[in-house]
Order: structure tokens, then sequence, then C-alpha cells
């Protein structure tokens, strides 16, 4: 199992940002996933969040809810997942990012054991608070998972120190409030979100919403570890995949995204945003 820890210490080597992806699994037909992170991992991928639909996935947008939906549709569960996300030979740490109601109905510690035997990284689990997730955190901790927590530009500071005594593998900032969309903007007040974070722990800071173009991603490694892009990959993989005949726009749509994760003294000046 590839750690997000290592994976972080060998960006910094490099001096790179993390470029994390995401995806909803059984979007396209389940046995093409593997196939479908290859690419990804050859396009740049630093680690990619494999989505695990559900049906009522209220933290999202339209984009993402509707790739949920159309897995659901499918048929496609948890356990089919893991089975599948075991036979990608991926290279980078894949981590499985969804709701608590299936991992309940899973079981945590079968959830935790069969993410671990399908060489899953992390977890995160969008509508479970820090202070409810004792029990989960000990399953994960037990198999050696990580568990990554959310922290919202409304988060009190109580709750960034809650968030940052229970996760490891990185700390979620999310960009602004509301739900995912790669329609909009990254908003300039994630610089002071992230050192709010960063003042509180040593894990890194990664952020995402909103996080659409390689512009995007370039101002928020300005201040943060690593950006995610979410729903934009879900609209791009919706498009052009097709039983792999668009794989070739997905891998160079990546490789766009990652450059903007190259370190900021080795960029024209002229390409990198400033905050203000």
């Amino acid at each position: 199992m590839l750690t997000l820890s290592d994976r972080f210490a060998l960006l910094k080597e490099r001096h790179e940002k993390a470029l994390i992806l995401f995806l909803t699994a059984g979007d396209q037909p389940l046995d093409e996933l593997p196939a479908i992170l290859e690419a990804l991992v050859e396009g740049g991928a630093d680690a990619i969040e494999i989505g695990i639909p559900f049906s009522d996935p209220f933290g999202e947008g339209p984009t993402i809810q509707a790739s949920s939906q159309r897995a659901l549709d499918r048929g496609v569960t948890a356990h089919q997942i893991l089975a599948e996300a075991a036979k990608a030979s991926a290279g980078v740490p894949l981590v499985t990012m969804g709701y608590y109601n299936p991992i309940l109905r899973f079981g945590l510690s079968d959830f935790a054991t069969a993410s671990r035997d399908a060489g899953i990284s992390g977890t995160i689990v969008s509508d479970l608070v820090p202070d409810e997730a004792d029990d989960w955190c000990a399953a994960c901790g037990q198999v050696g998972i990580d568990t990554i927590f959310l922290v919202a530009p409304t988060s009190t500071e109580s709750r960034i120190d809650e968030v940052c005594a229970r996760a490891t593998g990185f700390v979620y900032a999310v960009s602004r409030t509301g739900v995912t969309g790669a329609e909009n903007s990254v908003p300039t007040d994630v610089k002071a979100l992230v050192q709010r974070i960063q003042a509180k722990t040593s894990q890194p800071v990664c952020v995402g919403f909103g996080i659409s173009t390689p512009e995007h991603v370039r101002m928020v490694c300005e201040v943060a570890d690593g950006a995610v892009v979410g729903s934009f990959l879900v609209n791009l993989l919706h498009r052009e995949w097709n039983g792999g005949e668009g794989r070739e726009k997905i891998v160079e749509a990546v490789r766009s995204l990652k450059r903007g994760t190259i370190h900021l003294s080795a960029q024209p000046a002229s390409t990198c945003p400033k905050f203000s």
C-alpha cells in the first residue's frame, strides 16, 4: 500500500505540490475503473479519491450528484468498487471518499480491512464530524489507513482543533461554503483558511471545491500543499472517456492541471496569479 505521507515527502523533494483527483466509481462501467485510474496517473495525478456513490450526496453539486446516481443505476456497490480498485496498478495512493451510511452498513472494521486489502491508503467520510469519529478512526488506525477530515471557511477554532487532532494523511480545506462545482472560481480568502489550519497541524493541507483549471491549481498551491479537482474531472470523464476512446484527452487534461503544482520559483512570474 502506497502511503500519502510517502507521496507528500517525495513531492517535497521534487519541489512540487500534490494534484489530487476525484472520480465517481461506477459512473463509467466499473470494470473500466483500473484503466481510468492508470490513465489519471499517467497524466500526473499524485493521489486519487475514489468516490463511493450514495443516494443522498447532500454535500455535492449537480455534477457529482448526477454521476453518483448514474453509478447507483448501474447497481454499483462498495464491495464491487473495492474489488475493482484492487486490480489497478495505480502507483499512487488511493483514497475512498463517500458518506457514513454505506460504511456503517458494511461494518467499520470490515470496511477498513477490505479497503486495506484493496490497496486503499486513506478515507474521507464527508458527513462524519471528527468528534463523533473515534470508532472509525480506531478501525482505520488498526489497519494503517489514513483518516482525512474536512475544514470549511466557517469552521470554528475548536472544530479545526478537533480535525487536526484526528486527521492523518492530509487535511482537506474546503475553499468555500456550499457545494462542489467546477464552475466556481477559487476565492481569495483561501489563504487565510489554509494558514488557520497550518497553525494547528504538521499534516499537509490540500484545497478542494471549485478547482477546475491549471490557474486555480497554481493559485491554491501558492499556499497549500496540494489541490483537489473533482467536478471538472467527473464531467470530463462523462463526456470523453467512452470506453477508453477518449483516454488521451483525459491524460492531456490531467497533465495540464499537474503543471500548476510545479514549484512556483520554477515558473515565470507572469503565470503565477497572486492572492489579494
